[in-house]
């Protein structure tokens, strides 16, 4: 497990980026409509597209080993924005807030783990970076 559940854990995150970005290019995402509530100040016919790009970008750079520290940062930045509704639709997010979610505010909170999953990767890639900096130095 030691060996591999890092790249599983990295594989997994791409997958879900790459399957939901399409999904939003495509226009056939389930969360468009929590979306478009979200960011109602941008068009949805623009903006949905470009999201579902983004977040293909991301998965795509979770497969490319070396634009991993980037995508990490990019992902978590994504991450942060996909808390909003619950600030902003407090009502579509709760039955009860802050301790009864609906489908939507379960389907927000469980980026958590997303987070989580981004953060083992980081820290598996900065080591590598930093170890791969230290002996170029050395070499040097």
């Amino acid at each position: 497990m030691e060996k591999h559940s890092i790249n599983i854990m990295r594989i997994s995150l791409a997958i879900v980026y790459v399957w939901f970005g399409a999904l939003k290019i495509f226009g056939i995402s389930p969360a468009g409509e929590l979306v478009e509530e979200t960011v109602y100040w941008f068009k949805p016919e623009i903006f949905i597209p470009v999201l579902g790009i983004f977040e293909v970008i991301i998965g795509l750079g979770l497969l490319i080993k070396r634009f991993i520290p980037y995508t990490i940062v990019l992902l978590l930045m994504h991450m942060a924005v996909t808390f909003f509704p619950i600030f902003i639709l407090k009502t579509i997010c709760f039955d009860a807030f802050p301790y009864c979610p609906t489908l939507i505010g379960q389907y927000i909170i469980k980026n958590l783990i997303l987070i989580s999953g981004a953060f083992v990767i980081a820290a598996k890639y900065n080591e590598k970076y930093y170890a791969e900096m230290n002996s170029k130095l050395l070499i040097k």
